[in-house]
């Protein structure tokens, strides 16, 4: 199992067939439908199906709760700052409050919009981590490089070298994963030279992590002459025209997620402009709604 988070994995499952092109534009159609959704019932439409394909197409369960630590870490710090500039909009809502005076009254309260607030952005920035993660483990390089290229065709017009640009941005999250284990490669040397990464005060731990920064830029432009050695052996050209000897062609398991998604997509709409005003309708409804807050 493959414990480095955006390293392809290698396997036949029903997400890694799906056309890489599809599973590129339903990676943006969900991260735009997660940061445009305001009802917290939208962002768990969102999520259930998500967490089913990662599941599907990584095989690994644990991995779904690693990718909440970092959400988490940002919520913590987005709640703190909710907390002391969030104005109150609703005098019942409030859980508790601390007076404050600072030239002059000023209230500041735990209020359910910085609750709602908080929780949305850990949720959505959740839904955007495991999305990525996902359309990095399940597509390989090349088929990467393809889908960009694709997509990117009518900038073609414009004499814009597209082969170019998704070649970078494919080699750039493949470092992801590459560059995560040299990190811990690294820390671990130092760690064995005596550099303590997990005790003392913040500023000891921010004092020992600035020994990681010379070692993995160094290591960071070795493997990358190294790639461009290796690429340059191999004749590779960006500016010439190449030919493809596999041609992308969509399935039928590409027009049911396409289904799927274009599904997703409408209940997010419906539920943004509230076409069916349901918003009055029910308690439940109203509280799962934070766009008043």
């Amino acid at each position: 199992m493959n414990s480095i988070i955006g390293t392809y994995i290698n396997d036949d499952t029903f997400v890694h067939r799906l056309d890489p092109r599809i599973k590129l534009v339903a990676n943006i159609g969900y991260i735009v439908a997660t940061f445009v959704a305001i009802h917290f019932t939208t962002l768990f439409y969102l999520f259930v199906p998500l967490v089913i394909l990662y599941i599907i197409g990584t095989k690994n369960v644990v991995g779904v709760f690693k990718l909440l630590k970092m959400p988490l870490i940002i919520g913590c710090i987005i709640f703190f700052i909710n907390l002391y500039t969030m104005k109150i909009t609703d005098e019942t809502r409030d859980i508790y409050r601390v007076w404050w005076y600072i030239f002059g009254s000023q209230t500041y309260a735990l209020s359910w919009g910085v609750v709602a607030r908080t929780l949305s952005l850990i949720i959505r920035i959740y839904i955007m981590i495991m999305a990525t993660t996902l359309f990095v483990s399940t597509t390989k390089p090349i088929l990467l490089t393809k889908a960009l290229e694709d997509l990117m065709l009518p900038l073609k017009i414009l004499f814009i070298p597209t082969h170019i640009i998704a070649m970078v941005i494919s080699v750039a999250l493949r470092f992801i994963p590459t560059l995560l284990i040299e990190t811990k490669r690294i820390m671990k040397a130092q760690a064995s030279r005596g550099v303590d990464f997990k005790n003392g005060r913040i500023k000891d731990k921010v004092k020992a992590f600035t020994t990681l920064i010379i070692p993995l830029f160094s290591t960071s432009f070795a493997k990358a002459e190294d790639l461009s050695n290796a690429m340059e052996t191999r004749g590779y050209d960006p500016y010439a025209k190449r030919t493809r000897y596999r041609k992308l062609v969509p399935t039928w398991r590409d027009a049911i997620v396409s289904i799927v998604l274009v599904g997703l997509l409408v209940v997010t709409y419906l539920f943004k402009y509230d076409v069916f005003k349901i918003a009055n309708s029910a308690n439940w409804i109203e509280l799962t709604s934070f766009k008043n807050f």
